[in-house]
């Protein structure tokens, strides 16, 4: 497997990290407007090297993906791609660094689920829950009408909804497929392969 995995079993031993040693981080990556650099496609380009110059390494990155938005019909296709990232950042500086990315490309935060010039999600900080076992797992099993209505106002890792989105995990699949969920306790590849085929069928490659 890509990271070395720790059994949570309480939240004591939730966000335990080593300052001094760099950590894998898994970044979603997704575009479905043009933006001050270009198309889509350039804008998912010019993010990743924004990352780079900011620091971080990047030991893998995916291929890009033709997705439709989510929720249907709700904007253009997305383009979709996802990177593994080391860097020695903790979990807040590294959401603050792809906050910051967003910005400079022009990306303003109006509305969930909106159609979006670049969206970076933090996936997964290695191994570490947050902030709760208990409280990630509530907002993993919140409905979808709930999802609509409410967010979280905290960081929450892994993402909450990583295990359901096909947009998510085919890119995924191709820069950390071992990686294996803390609370579903399944890899990339078996949450993957776990969802319905037409969803899986619905990501294109397109390059």
């Amino acid at each position: 497997m890509i990271f070395n995995m720790s059994q949570v079993t309480d939240d004591t031993q939730i966000g335990k990290t080593t300052p001094c040693n760099s950590s894998k981080l898994l970044v979603a990556l997704g575009s479905n407007m043009h933006s001050s650099v270009g198309t889509p496609i350039e804008t998912l380009h010019n993010a990743i090297d924004s990352i780079e110059e900011m620091g971080a390494v990047i030991r893998g990155r995916s291929r890009f993906f033709r997705t439709p938005a989510v929720p249907v019909d709700s904007g253009p296709d997305f383009v979709n791609a996802a990177l593994l990232v080391e860097a020695h950042w903790s979990s807040s500086e590294a959401i603050a660094r792809l906050h910051e990315v967003e910005a400079r490309l022009g990306r303003r935060r109006k509305a969930r689920w909106e159609q979006r010039i670049i969206d970076l999600d933090l996936l997964a900080h290695d191994d570490m829950i947050r902030p709760s076992v208990r409280v990630l797992r509530t907002w993993m099993e919140l409905p979808l009408e709930k999802q609509k209505e409410m967010a979280p106002g905290q960081l929450l890792l892994p993402h909450p909804r990583m295990h359901e989105r096909a947009f998510v995990l085919v890119p995924l699949s191709d820069v950390a497929p071992d990686w294996v969920h803390p609370i579903t306790r399944k890899s990339v590849t078996e949450m993957r392969d776990a969802l319905p085929s037409a969803d899986i069928e619905a990501i294109v490659p397109i390059e």
